[in-house]
């Protein structure tokens, strides 16, 4: 397992790269007691930096955090801290509701980005949006608890994953008042049946 440290405007030297790598292996290793994979990116941003780490758990869920500050250590700094809260609040979910290293069920599916509408674009075929980027990701399929989990300990705004009870696509958002939204379209089929 390896921590992949990659630069985006800047070129990341050999002492930076070992210094967050470094950092992210004994950040995650003291609660996990694994060494970790995942990618960090470190960035020029407006004259300062951002660094954004991706970890990859065993279980197939990924915490995620970042850190800006005007020095390119100093943003390592703080993205490690937050993943360090991050991944103490993970392990101690996972001792408060149980679960253990078992793998994730997972289902391909595609991901699109759409290019955002311009206000001085030219008429087009509204019914076709140009799509600017096409990857593959993965649905797990997991408890909701499991899914509101993987959405605190990373920066998503949401989370799309195959509900384990019920093996329907679900979604786990945040609201604008703070509190968790859950979307499960067959909850009110189950509630009809009743």
């Amino acid at each position: 397992m390896t921590i992949q440290v990659t630069g985006k405007n800047l070129d990341v030297g050999g002492a930076l790269r070992s210094y967050v790598q470094e950092r992210v292996a004994t950040t995650v290793e003291k609660f996990i007691g694994r060494t970790p994979s995942g990618h960090v990116r470190i960035e020029k941003d407006h004259g300062g930096f951002r660094t954004n780490c991706t970890i990859h758990l065993w279980q197939g869920m990924s915490l995620e955090a970042h850190g800006v500050a005007q020095d390119a250590y100093q943003s390592a700094d703080l993205a490690c801290e937050r993943l360090e809260k991050r991944v103490g609040r993970y392990t101690s979910r996972l001792k408060k509701h149980g679960g253990g290293e078992s793998s994730l069920k997972q289902t391909p599916a595609a991901d699109y980005v759409i290019q955002a509408r311009q206000e001085v674009q030219e008429v087009r075929d509204e019914d076709n949006p140009i799509i600017i980027a096409e990857a593959e990701t993965m649905l797990h399929e997991m408890a909701v608890r499991d899914a509101v989990m993987q959405m605190d300990i990373s920066d998503r705004p949401f989370v799309v994953f195959r509900n384990a009870s019920s093996g329907e696509l679900n979604v786990v958002y945040r609201r604008d008042d703070g509190n968790i939204g859950w979307i499960d379209p067959a909850g009110k089929r189950r509630a009809r049946r009743r």
